[in-house]
């Protein structure tokens, strides 16, 4: 699959940094504030290296040469059969979605949640769950994507 004349590929262990940066940036636009961004990419970083080496992490990104200009995280979940899933006790989940500024508005979002559906279904899952920013949400809800009832809270413990 190649959009725009870029080339997908898989992500690899050498993407961390790229995988941060998209992160901390995907934040940052949905308006995070950039001391808390900072800390919390120190901490994923940290969590994110071995996950990307031993594959629990995967995903694609599409490059214009050799340069990464969007990508996709990916995870197999452990969940309990449920509703959406009654026979599979997992769950994919999209994370890290994110397009450079100069790439937007030329499918590759589409592109690669097509990329991850592929690959979510030649691993056998069929249900994948995805927290949506608001500039993110029209291209999910144009794939087929649904809100659902999930609620969240800080534990401050």
């Amino acid at each position: 699959m190649s959009v725009s004349g870029l080339t997908p590929r898989r992500l690899v262990p050498t993407d961390l940094e790229m995988i941060c940066a998209h992160r901390e940036a995907m934040f940052l636009e949905a308006s995070g504030d950039p001391a808390q961004l900072r800390l919390m990419t120190e901490h994923f970083r940290a969590w994110l290296e071995p996950r990307l080496v031993d594959g629990r992490y995967y995903g694609f990104a599409f490059l214009d040469a050799d340069q990464p200009v969007a990508a996709i995280g990916l995870m197999s979940l452990d969940w309990p059969p449920h509703p959406f899933h009654p026979t599979q006790g997992e769950r994919g989940y999209v994370l890290n979605v994110f397009i450079e500024p100069a790439y937007r508005r030329r499918g590759l979002a589409t592109a690669l949640m097509q990329l991850a559906q592929a690959e979510f279904t030649q691993r056998g899952i069929n249900f994948a769950v995805l927290h949506a920013t608001e500039a993110g949400r029209p291209v999910y809800e144009g794939l087929g994507w649904k809100p659902t009832a999930e609620m969240a809270k800080a534990l401050n413990l």
